[in-house]
C-alpha cells in the first residue's frame, strides 16, 4: 500500500496548507471512514469545478487546487488524494473514458479516486463537483460516481493508479486557461489503455 500513500510533486500531501486542512478535518471527526467521507465532500463541495464555473487558472498539483480552489475533475482527484494520505489513508486514481458531448467522438479521460477502507476494500469515489444530472456520493459499499457509460468506445477502467496518468499531467500542465484545456482534455484509446496500465 506504500505507493498509494507517497507524497509526490503533483500529489504534495506534506505541504502546510494541506496539512492545515487535514488537521482541520480530522479534528471534527474520529473514524477513517468519517475522515474520508468528509475529505470527499470538503473537495466536492469547496473546490469549484473549472468549466462549471469558468475558473482560472488550470491547475494540477495538489496544493495548487487547494490555494486556487478550482480545478477539472482530474485536479480535484490530485487534492482528494493527498488529502487522504495525509491522514494515513491509501488513495489512487481511477479514469473513465466518456464522450465529451454525449453522443460520441470526440472523447476525453474523466479522472476519479478510489479509497481504502477497512471492512470495504478499494471503494470508488468522484469529486468533480455536483451539478444538475450529477449526484456523486460517497455510500459505501455502493458506488455512485459522476458519470455512467453508455457508448461503445466509453470505457469505465476498474484499474486503480498509484499515480496520475502523465498523459493527464501533461494535459493540465500545458494549458492556463479552462477554456483552452477544453480544447484539449486527455484521451487515450480503447487500443491503447492496456499500454497506460488501465486494464490491470
Amino acid at each position: 500500500m506504500e505507493e498509494y500513500l507517497a507524497s509526490t510533486e503533483i500529489i504534495d500531501w506534506q505541504h502546510p496548507e494541506i496539512l492545515r486542512l487535514s488537521k482541520t478535518i480530522a479534528a471534527q471527526h474520529q473514524t477513517p471512514k468519517a475522515v474520508a467521507k468528509a475529505c470527499f465532500e470538503w473537495v466536492r463541495d469547496q473546490i469549484r469545478h473549472s468549466y462549471d464555473y469558468r475558473m482560472n487558472p488550470v491547475t494540477c498539483r495538489a496544493s495548487d487546487v487547494l490555494l486556487h480552489k478550482t480545478g477539472y475533475c482530474y485536479a480535484k482527484s490530485h487534492l482528494l488524494a493527498a488529502l487522504l494520505r495525509s491522514h494515513g489513508i491509501p488513495a489512487g486514481f481511477c479514469y473513465q473514458r466518456l464522450s465529451i458531448d454525449d453522443k460520441g467522438a470526440p472523447y476525453c479521460l474523466h479522472g476519479f479516486n478510489a479509497v481504502y477502507l477497512s471492512g470495504v476494500g478499494w471503494y470508488r469515489v468522484d469529486a468533480r463537483g455536483n451539478r444538475e444530472g450529477v449526484d456523486a456520493q460517497f455510500t459505501p459499499p455502493q458506488e455512485k460516481l459522476a458519470f455512467k457509460t453508455q457508448l461503445d468506445e466509453e470505457a469505465d477502467f476498474q484499474a486503480i493508479l498509484p499515480e496520475p496518468l502523465q498523459v493527464v499531467v501533461d494535459a493540465l500542465q500545458s494549458q492556463s486557461t479552462w477554456d483552452k484545456m477544453l480544447c484539449y482534455l486527455p484521451d487515450i484509446s480503447l487500443e491503447d489503455a492496456e499500454k497506460f496500465g488501465l486494464l490491470k
